[in-house]
């Protein structure tokens, strides 16, 4: 885990210095929102690529646009326009975007010679709104017995699990990129599942205690 949170205070680090181009060659202009609306909307074209046999675009193109996801971010921290709406479209766009990808994963697999792994995709796709579902319930139960927190503190409290949403992605790419498509999804299907089931047994002994 530790590799993996260099990798993201890497690619950060990377994105900072872009969103510092972005805004000075915007003049300031260029709202978060719009790049999180903007690297949504390019998941439609990532997933029919996916669904037509077009792999290794949709995994390059999949790591363009999946970075947009830090960079509205730090766009955000430096116009000081970070937001609980900035959040929410954020957090739920992602979600979105996990279901074109599956979605297109979906026909790729049920049209193909291994059209039983499709099921796979069905799981991947409601394993991965649950890791999500989870964490969001969680947070509401803590702000509703605490009052008033935070909200960047109360968003980071229930983060952890062994497959987050850019894990998630990243073996998604790497499937795409290897021709296992069938076997990434299946991965992702069994591990967000297990990451779900942490998540809320950690919440609960929070809740407990």
């Amino acid at each position: 885990m530790n590799a993996l949170q260099a990798v993201k205070d890497a690619v950060r680090s990377g994105m900072r210095v872009i969103a510092r181009s972005l805004n000075t060659v915007s003049g300031g202009k260029l709202h978060p929102d719009t790049v999180t609306i903007f690297g949504f909307l390019m998941h439609v074209p990532i997933a029919i690529l996916i669904a037509t046999r077009h792999p290794l675009w949709a995994a390059l193109l999949l790591v363009i646009f999946g970075l947009f996801d830090t960079l509205d971010g730090e766009l955000a921290r430096l116009q000081k326009r970070s937001s609980n709406a900035g959040m929410l479209l954020d957090a739920s766009t992602d979600r979105m975007k996990e279901v074109l990808l599956y979605g297109g994963a979906s026909y790729f697999l049920v049209t193909g010679a291994h059209s039983k792994m499709a099921v796979w995709a069905t799981v991947a796709v409601g394993a991965s709104l649950c890791v999500s579902y989870v964490k969001a319930k969680g947070e509401a139960a803590v702000a509703s017995m605490e009052g008033t927190i935070d909200h960047h503190k109360l968003n980071h409290m229930f983060k952890d699990g062994l497959f987050t949403f850019e894990v998630r992605m990243a073996v998604l790419v790497i499937g795409l990129l290897i021709g296992y498509l069938g076997w990434a999804i299946a991965v992702i299907a069994v591990f967000a599942s297990y990451t779900a089931l942490g998540r809320l047994i950690r919440i609960s002994k929070t809740l407990k205690a």
